[in-house]
């Protein structure tokens, strides 16, 4: 599979992007607090694959710990489709787009994605967690 541009939205359509996305490379699943939460399941890239479409002003921003990550919601339905942020140890500037908030990528195609498991509780962003925690996520 190559890169291809898909859409994706919130639970009510006011938050609306593009993502230029190879879903053949897969995605990742994190253990720290945020993403434990919310279940996250994400796909990161650079910041000119990323067009938010639509007003700004449909979403509320909401950081924690070293701030370094936006993780923005709708004000409307608060479903958190996108984040985006600065990790220099991570690559630098990058966006990250919920894989479940993709619209019409078939179900096969997200069952068949290599996902990516991450130790951010721990800080460990290098080494997977245990087995036992990745079914959880």
């Amino acid at each position: 599979m190559a890169t291809q541009t898909y859409t994706g939205s919130c639970h009510c359509g006011n938050v609306r992007f593009e993502a230029d996305l190879d879903l053949a490379t897969g995605g990742g699943k994190c253990n720290c607090s945020i993403c434990r939460k919310t279940r996250n399941w994400s796909a990161s890239l650079k910041p000119e694959a990323f067009r938010l479409l639509g007003d700004e002003d449909a979403v509320v921003d909401y950081q924690f710990g070293t701030g370094s990550v936006h993780w923005p919601f709708c004000r409307t339905c608060g479903v958190r489709p996108y984040a985006h942020g600065d990790i220099p140890e991570a690559g630098g500037k990058f966006y990250s787009v919920q894989l479940a908030c993709l619209d019409d990528v078939p179900a096969q195609v997200l069952a068949d994605m290599p996902v990516r498991y991450s130790n951010g509780r721990d800080n460990d962003w290098w080494h997977e967690p245990g087995a036992a925690e990745k079914r959880f996520l």
